[in-house]
């Protein structure tokens, strides 16, 4: 039985981001939303950074490596993915702006709903050739609606109801969203073997160069617009840290193509390489002061 006609692909993935979204909804408070209008200039330098430029950044890779069409899209797909909770934790380890990163990951998953669809269309009209089925913008949204943007508004809700329960579960979700992905990494390694081997050696440079030019990026526009150094080292982390789960959930469930899923799976590993570095680099510049 194939990985995508499964009940796995079709039903238990989306169920389990959904929670995991559910989860990112039940961890923000009113009070990160009040942080929007306290630093309107570092959320609106983000949000530019991560719904504009990386993108850019992603199909400039993808041109400048040549990769092969189903990598470019999965990089691409990544690329028009939202910044999920490990950004937001990578922050805290940082000693980044915390209350920055939650707000930016929370806006860019509300409008990545409708940002995302867009993205994934130029990317498949850019790189595939002959495309096997046609893409549904509008199923791909209304699937991002009620995968992501339902499930977050719903755990906002029961956080301001219930704000002793919410903050008790906060742990079980982070560590769903944790092993979510390595399963999914594992499942789509299985799955896409044959694949995989003549693809990662393609595809772990770009990963690796798109995460590092990604989070360079994201220092640099904070330095350019003047924030403080804070709110750059943010900015790189939500800049190169995406949702790699909600990427593979998309190549494998929406679009019915695991081996779109393989560039973002082999991304949400490298990810960290770059993150590493940036946490290493943070605690040794506080250390020289």
């Amino acid at each position: 039985m194939a990985m995508t006609d499964s009940i796995l692909t079709q039903v238990i993935m989306p169920i389990v981001l959904a929670l995991i979204m559910f989860g990112m909804g039940l961890s923000l408070t009113k009070h990160d939303f009040l942080e929007l209008g306290k630093e309107p200039k570092a959320v609106v330098v983000g949000l530019f950074g991560q719904l504009l430029l990386l993108p850019v950044l992603a199909y400039s890779v993808a041109i400048l490596f040549g990769i092969s069409q189903h990598l470019a899209i999965g990089i691409m797909i990544l690329a028009a993915c939202p910044g999920g909770t490990s950004s937001n934790i990578i922050s805290h380890l940082a000693r980044a702006n915390l209350a920055l990163s939650v707000s930016l990951t929370a806006v860019t998953t509300l409008v990545c709903v409708f940002t995302t669809p867009l993205i994934i269309q130029f990317a498949i009209n850019q790189f595939d050739t002959n495309p096997v089925k046609s893409f549904s913008l509008l199923s791909t949204t209304l699937g991002l609606i009620f995968i992501t943007l339902l499930p977050v508004i719903l755990g906002i809700v029961l956080r301001h109801k219930f704000p002793t329960q919410a903050i008790n579960s906060e742990p079980f979700f982070r560590r769903l969203a944790t092993g979510f992905l390595i399963f999914m990494i594992i499942a789509i390694t299985y799955q896409e073997r044959d694949n995989i081997l003549e693809s990662f050696s393609q595809v772990l440079l770009p990963s690796i160069s798109l995460n590092i030019v990604a989070i360079i990026t994201g220092l640099l526009l904070g330095l350019i617009f003047k924030l403080v150094k804070r709110d750059c080292i943010t900015l790189g982390i939500e800049v190169g840290v995406q949702n790699s789960a909600m990427a593979i959930l998309i190549a494998v469930s929406f679009l019915e193509r695991p081996d779109y899923a393989i560039a973002p799976g082999v991304y949400g590993l490298a990810m960290y390489l770059g993150a590493g570095l940036l946490i290493v680099g943070t605690k040794r510049f506080q250390k020289w002061k």
